[in-house]
């Protein structure tokens, strides 16, 4: 079997599914990727079992076949290539393959393509559209939040909850809670997967930056995400998601209105003079003032800032994570945002003062104890 390809062509196809390999997989076949060749399209799969990536590119072919190649030495070969038709002649019997360029030729030993897994077919739901700039929104707002947890396995992928109108993403690690709701997608039925989180990040770094519409299928065990000539088939994980609804305070007197990009550039540098295991920070909130603040008794270390701010409410000192303060306000990306508050125990919820009209966006955080409340 024989076929002709361009190598920067076929080196970007490469890179775009790399992702799903893994460098000890539970089955060594998996260390390659399959080619596919018919009617003069390559087909290529690379899977982990639980997820896979499927992408197609026209290659000169005059026959069918298949092979499984080894995906480190092709990518570190094509990589150092000049871009160029390159020929790749496989030996069916021996499964070895040869690459011919204009500099030399690379030999490199195959495997049975036959031990390749079969990639699930996802039959049985009807087919959700969704623009691949919101389905981009959707993860970058939310896949910081996804727990590592493998203890609490609902928590390591990120809710996806279809209903009449409306799509919401949702991630939690059990500190904090993102919820990313879209109304610009119509998903024409009801229903709630969750999606781990490395079939979202390969997704993220896959979609393309044009806009696209990514079609969505799912059944009982697989989700399907299929776009331009890419697809994307991934195991759901079967298991209950937290009921976070109910984690979502309702009342919330307190009221903070601040410029997004002085509250998180201060939150920065008070951080470093922060406890190196808590990272915590304490927010003074008073009249249209708030004191931001900081300090590692180990170390003698403290600082303090005073920011002007919109605030209606009662005086109040509440404790924060900073680190988790910083992803928060780096993922918003309106000029103010709002935090409400009740007490000082009880997560604070914050989001863009100014929202767009598609999109919903609502972080909530749990304080830290500050040592008065102790």
């Amino acid at each position: 079997m024989k076929f002709i390809v361009s190598s920067s062509a076929l080196l970007k196809q490469l890179q775009s599914i790399n992702g799903v390999v893994t460098n000890n997989p539970v089955v060594p076949i998996l260390e390659n990727f399959l080619f596919e060749i018919e009617n003069g399209k390559l087909t290529i799969t690379a899977s982990d079992l639980e997820t896979s990536m499927i992408t197609e590119l026209p290659v000169e072919a005059r026959e069918s076949g298949r092979i499984a190649a080894p995906a480190r030495i092709l990518l570190d070969t094509l990589k150092n290539l000049p871009d160029q038709p390159v020929t790749f002649t496989i030996d069916e019997e021996t499964y070895g393959i040869e690459i011919s360029s204009a500099n030399g030729r690379y030999k490199l030993a195959g495997e049975n393509a036959t031990d390749f897994p079969r990639v699930p077919v996802v039959k049985g739901s009807a087919p959700v559209e969704i623009p691949s700039q919101a389905l981009q929104r959707a993860i970058n707002k939310t896949i910081f939040a996804v727990s590592t947890d493998e203890l609490r396995p609902a928590m390591t992928g990120i809710l996806v909850q279809l209903a009449d109108g409306q799509a919401t993403f949702v991630a939690t690690d059990g500190h904090r809670l993102l919820r990313y709701r879209r109304q610009d997608v119509n998903p024409g039925q009801t229903a709630n997967i969750i999606i781990p989180r490395k079939a979202f990040n390969l997704l993220k770094g896959a979609l393309p930056s044009e806009a696209t519409t990514v079609r969505m299928e799912f059944n009982q065990s697989n989700a399907f995400f299929s776009f331009n000539q890419m697809r994307l088939v991934c195991r759901l994980i079967d298991e209950r998601y937290p009921d976070y609804e109910n984690v979502i305070p309702v009342s919330n007197p307190n009221k903070l209105i601040i410029d997004r990009g002085q509250f998180l550039n201060s939150v920065k540098r008070i951080a470093i003079y922060s406890n190196k295991t808590t990272h915590q920070v304490r927010l003074r909130l008073a009249g249209s003032e708030m004191t931001i603040s900081a300090e590692d008794l180990d170390f003698s270390n403290e600082a303090n800032e005073k920011l002007p701010c919109q605030y209606d409410g009662e005086d109040m000192e509440i404790g924060f994570n900073a680190r988790f303060l910083i992803e928060m306000l780096s993922n918003i990306d309106s000029e103010e945002i709002t935090l409400e508050l009740s007490t000082p125990n009880r997560a604070g919820l914050l989001m863009p003062t100014l929202a767009d009209d598609n999109e919903n966006i609502l972080m909530l955080v749990m304080p830290v104890m500050l040592n008065n409340y102790v």
